[in-house]
């Protein structure tokens, strides 16, 4: 019995050392399709990241140029007589623009030229200047030598200036920040009652049939080209609206039209949205609110609509920022230059136009123009991913967990 429990035990042990050894094999079996498709989706996702990370460098390099170049502007005025080395006091000639204290100014129209830094206004004719600034050299100057001034971009200037036009010296972005904002706003009022009124529809009153129907055609406005909605709002939405409230209070190019034809463009958006998270809540839910009594607009209004309020509200800032970032629309519809105004029936350009615009024309690298498109789409850039990091806490902060 002995010797026939310790064979039992031996073809016991026996069995279970080869039975972890064949499973040992299987799992070292190399399986050469699940690592090419591993490493392919390992791939993906790290190009993703870095082109991310590639695209902010460049972006950031790029628009700190702009924050770090002096541009030189021709005011119109010239040496009115010779200058030594180590004078410090010009005469400059009657005319052209005038010269303030703490103003840099570079003679000679030569980049390596010398530049001087106003010190004391004495008259319209006359300043005090300290010589060799910036590492220049200071040397004699013959009479009639141009002088020009040089403007330099700085963060306050660049965030509460009304002007923007960085070739003659007004580096204020708030005229696009505006009208950005202001199109993005006119666009929402639009998009936001329509997309959530048609996901409530179609999540919870429309039959399988009408909802067959109606939601494809919703999306296939997702797919028209922004250049025919910009004539659209051109040709169609500017004339209405010049007709409703007079061609003198409606401009041709205008804020209110670009704006009501991108609320046109993210209602899809907001509707397919906003629906699949509606369609997420749990049946339950609904017969529960049923089952007490209740209606089906106080089951949408006081059930669902809380209940599916992260996914609603990550809609919406995703229709922000699909307004904030449209360009052909307000490119076309909206104006052509910067304009510091809150009249929605105003022309006005935003920051995406104004990078469309400025990218088109025969812009040389290097010039203030030039970097002047990397610094608005650097705040562009930062405005939009603001609203997808304000996106994912109020998702996070309201998502609703249901077993």
């Amino acid at each position: 019995m002995t010797t026939t429990s310790a064979s039992r035990q031996i073809s016991l042990a026996d069995y279970l050392a080869d039975r972890r050894g064949r499973v040992q094999r299987l799992y070292r079996r190399p399986r050469l399709l699940d690592r090419a498709v591993h490493t392919f989706l390992f791939l993906s996702g790290a190009l993703s990241i870095l082109t991310t990370i590639g695209f902010t460098i460049v972006l950031g390099s790029e628009a700190i140029k702009f924050f770090a170049t002096t541009e030189w502007l021709n005011i119109n005025r010239q040496l009115a007589g010779a200058v030594e080395a180590d004078t410090t006091t010009f005469q400059l000639n009657t005319g052209g623009s005038a010269v303030a204290e703490g103003d840099l100014l570079r003679l000679t129209i030569e980049e390596t030229g010398e530049q001087v830094r106003v010190t004391r206004v004495l008259d319209t004719t006359t300043i005090e200047v300290e010589r060799g600034v910036n590492g220049t050299l200071a040397k004699p100057h013959p009479n009639g030598v141009p002088v020009f001034r040089g403007a330099e971009v700085t963060l306050r200037e660049f965030f509460t200036s009304t002007r923007w036009a960085p070739q003659v010296g007004n580096f204020g972005v708030l005229p696009l920040v505006t009208a950005t904002f202001m199109t993005s706003l006119i666009g929402m009022s639009v998009a936001l009652p329509i997309g959530l009124g048609a996901a409530i529809y179609l999540s919870e009153y429309a039959s399988p049939r009408a909802r067959a129907v109606i939601k494809p055609i919703i999306e296939v406005l997702a797919g028209v080209p922004t250049v025919v909605y910009g004539y659209f709002a051109l040709t169609f939405v500017t004339p209405l609206l010049r007709s409703i409230f007079g061609t003198d209070v409606v401009q041709v190019y205008n804020m209110a039209s670009a704006g009501l034809v991108v609320g046109i463009l993210i209602i899809p958006t907001i509707a397919s949205v906003s629906e699949d998270a509606l369609t997420a809540v749990p049946r339950s839910l609904r017969d529960a609110s049923y089952g007490m009594g209740a209606t089906r607009l106080e089951t949408v209004t006081r059930v669902l609509l809380p209940a599916a309020l992260s996914g609603i509200s990550a809609a919406i800032i995703l229709g922000v920022s699909r307004a904030v970032g449209e360009t052909m629309i307000v490119l076309i519809a909206a104006g052509a230059g910067p304009n510091f105004s809150f009249n929605p029936f105003d022309n006005a350009e935003t920051m995406a136009g104004h990078i469309a615009r400025i990218s088109t024309g025969d812009i040389a690298r290097g010039t203030i123009d030039y970097n002047s498109v990397f610094a608005v789409g650097l705040t562009l850039f930062v405005a939009t991913f603001l609203l997808n990091v304000a996106s994912n806490i109020i998702t996070r902060r309201f998502r609703e967990v249901y077993a």
